[in-house]
Parts: structure tokens; C-alpha cells; sequence
């Protein structure tokens, strides 16, 4: 039973031009999403999807400028995530409705409800990056052209790699040779897919606001040690040389990892995210807790999202793609090779691979006048249906 008696978000939190409401009904949910445009049936949709630790709120500042474009702008909470959690999530739930062939339903659902057969762009960021990576691969009739950001989506395995067995990421030897190195790390999917995560980050020693803002803060462009580059493969030395939000040392929570980065208070650093804005993020996470962000980790590791990739195993995606990243954001560069496989899988063409100055790992929120022109230019060349009046 939906629980969720929630108001949409205070309209006074977003930008002029954003209205908050709720979606009935959406594969059993009562999805809360941000909208901007005229909703009419002769403007073309566009579909943002957050990733983690974010929510609809993240693509505030971009989506004035695709509705002042002429397109209808949705950005869905997804699904146990903001004001879409209708109940706190436990860690011994079911995990079958956070799989990607459900977060496919949802995103069909939603459609539907909004009265749209097709999508002229399907946006996805962080762990929305897979969703929409998934989407595509699995529906290409129904979007005109899928963005991903930060996350490279490497997209279906080969034929023959079935014929060698899929392995769960958890039973990945990985795990055991980052224990084994001088210094002991352990790889964040792995940890945020264990049962303390979510209390580690609710309980926060420095509270949650600042834990929000030290993470946030260490993955950005304005942490001057972000300087991502390609690494030499899937080894425990090669993770070993990126940052501990991504390799962290063993037996550290993701708190006691960003805090001693947290920036100053008042200075220049997250001039991006103000505090009103940070207080949105950090009430929407008080309210709801972390561990239905964390199901998605929870799938990768134990291995279904490479089973539902597996059902398109030797397909490519047919929709036009195009890639944006932060120029100093690390996750293009965390699965080595990915990002080649994706620009190898792009199919009807890749319509760019972006790296935007003056962003880290939050593009959509550190530069957001950037990414909104990128998406417009792809947006104009991607075919008919792609475009206001198209």
C-alpha cells in the first residue's frame, strides 16, 4: 500500500519556471517529479535520471533552459529515492523491483501516465547513466537519442562471454587483491552494497549535512587532487591510484572518508551548491534514509544488473548517444575500458564525447549552461521527433 502523504517539494526551493508534483499510479508507485514546459502533446518530451547520492533536484539548473527551448522537462525522484519513497527501505527488502528491467517499467509507466509514446531524449547521470544505458539497449523504438554522464554505459556482454559464465562482482577477485595491497582498500560499490552503509551515512558523526557536503565537495571540480586519467586495467594497483571516494581504505565508513576534505565554510569551494540547496539534498535524505539509493549498488554487485544486461547479450545500442562528463571527474576512467566499449557500442552514432571545463563528477550542477547547450546541439541533430515543431 503507498504510504507517501508527502506535499511535493516547496516550490520556493526551485528556480522559476519548475513546478514539483505527483505521478499516480507509475508501476505501483506515486512517483514525485519536477517539471518544466509547456506539457502539451506538440512538445517534445525529455526524461532526466539522477544518479547517487542525488535526486530530481539535481538537474534544477538545467532544465529552464531546455523547456525555454521548447521542450516539456520531467525528472523523476526514481524509485526508493526522494519523495518516491513512499516508506523507509530496510536492508533485508526485496531487491527484484530495483533491478534495471523494473526501473525500465517505471520510466514506461511514467510515459504512459504523462500520455507519450516516445521520448525525444532520455538523460541519465551517475547510476542513472546505467538506467538509461539499459533503456536504450532494451527500447530503442521508444527514444529519440540517450546522454549519459560521468558513467560510461559498456552496455550488453558478447555472446561468447555467456559461454564462459557471468561472475558476480562481489565474487570478483578484485576484492581480495585490494585487501591484500600495503595499504588495505576496499572498492565503494562494494562497500555501499553492505548492510552498515546507509547507517554509516544517517549517523553521520559530523551530521549529515556535512558529510553531504564534504561528498559532494570531494568529487567535484573544486578539490584540486581530481586529475582523472586513464588507468592501465582492472588491477589492484591501477584502482589503488584513484581517490578513496571511489577506493577507499579498508574499514572506513564514506563519512571518515570525505570528512577531512571538507571545505571551508563560506569560501569559494561549492560555490555550485549554495546551503539553501544542500539543505534540500539533506532533508530529502533524513526523511527517507540512504538504503533505497543503495538497492541499485546492491544489484550490481550481487550480480543482476549483468544478468539483465545479459537477456540483450551481443546487441548494441541503436539510438544516437552522446557522452558528457566533468573534465575532472574520475568516473569516465574507474572501469578501464569502458569508455571505449561505449563509444565502440554507440551503434546509429555517437553524437559527441564531452569533457566540460570547470566540472567534476556534478556537471549538470557545477556547469549547467554547458550541459544544457550540449544537449540542445545533439538534441538539433538528432532527427525528426528530436526537436520543438520537428
Amino acid at each position: 500500500m503507498v504510504t507517501n502523504v508527502l506535499p511535493p517539494l516547496d516550490p520556493a526551493a526551485l528556480p522559476n519556471g519548475i513546478r514539483a508534483r505527483f505521478v499516480e499510479d507509475v508501476n505501483g508507485l506515486r512517483m514525485h517529479v519536477l517539471e518544466a514546459g509547456d506539457g502539451g502533446p506538440d512538445r517534445p518530451l525529455i526524461l532526466l535520471v539522477h544518479g547517487f547520492p542525488e535526486i530530481a533536484y539535481s538537474w534544477r539548473k538545467v532544465m529552464p533552459a531546455l523547456a525555454a527551448a521548447g521542450y516539456h522537462v520531467v525528472a523523476p525522484d526514481l524509485r526508493g529515492y526522494g519523495r518516491t519513497a513512499d516508506a523507509p527501505v530496510a536492508f533485508a527488502d526485496d531487491l527484484a523491483p530495483y533491478r534495471l528491467h523494473n526501473l525500465l517499467l517505471d520510466l514506461l509507466c511514467l510515459m504512459s501516465a504523462l500520455k507519450r509514446d516516445r521520448v525525444a531524449a532520455l538523460v541519465g547521470h551517475d547510476y542513472g547513466s546505467w538506467v538509461c544505458g539499459y533503456c536504450a539497449l532494451a527500447r530503442p523504438d521508444l527514444f529519440g537519442m540517450v546522454a549519459l554522464m560521468s558513467a560510461p554505459f559498456a552496455g550488453a556482454p558478447g555472446l561468447d562471454a555467456l559461454a564462459r559464465g557471468l561472475r558476480t562482482p562481489a565474487d570478483d577477485p578484485i576484492h581480495a587483491a585490494l585487501a591484500a595491497l600495503p595499504r588495505p582498500r576496499t572498492h565503494y560499490h562494494r562497500y555501499y552494497a553492505t548492510r552498515r552503509a546507509a547507517a554509516d551515512m544517517e549517523r553521520s558523526p559530523q551530521g549529515l549535512a556535512a558529510f553531504l557536503r564534504a561528498y559532494f565537495h570531494h568529487k567535484s571540480a573544486d578539490w584540486p587532487d581530481n586529475r582523472p586519467r586513464a588507468l592501465a586495467g582492472w588491477t589492484a594497483e591501477a584502482l589503488a591510484e584513484m581517490p578513496t571516494y571511489y577506493v577507499m581504505d579498508e574499514g572506513r565508513t564514506m563519512p571518515a572518508t570525505v570528512a577531512p576534505e571538507m571545505p571551508e565554510r563560506g569560501g569559494a569551494d561549492c560555490a555550485w551548491l549554495t546551503e539553501a540547496e544542500l539543505a534540500v539534498y539533506a532533508a530529502e535524505y533524513a526523511r527517507s534514509g540512504f538504503q533505497g539509493a543503495l538497492q541499485g549498488y546492491r544489484c550490481r554487485m550481487d550480480g543482476s544488473i549483468d544478468r539483465d544486461l545479459a537477456r540483450f547479450a551481443g546487441r548494441r545500442i541503436e539510438v544516437p548517444l552522446l557522452f558528457v562528463s566533468g573534465a575532472r571527474d574520475w568516473g569516465p576512467f574507474q572501469a578501464a575500458g569502458a569508455l571505449e566499449r561505449m563509444k565502440d557500442g554507440a551503434g546509429a552514432g555517437l553524437l559527441g564525447c564531452h569533457f566540460v571545463a570547470g566540472a567534476g563528477h556534478w556537471v549538470q550542477q557545477e556547469q549547467p549552461r554547458a550541459v544544457a547547450d550540449l544537449l540542445l546541439d545533439a538534441l538539433g541533430r538528432g532527427g525528426a521527433g528530436s526537436r520543438p515543431g520537428a
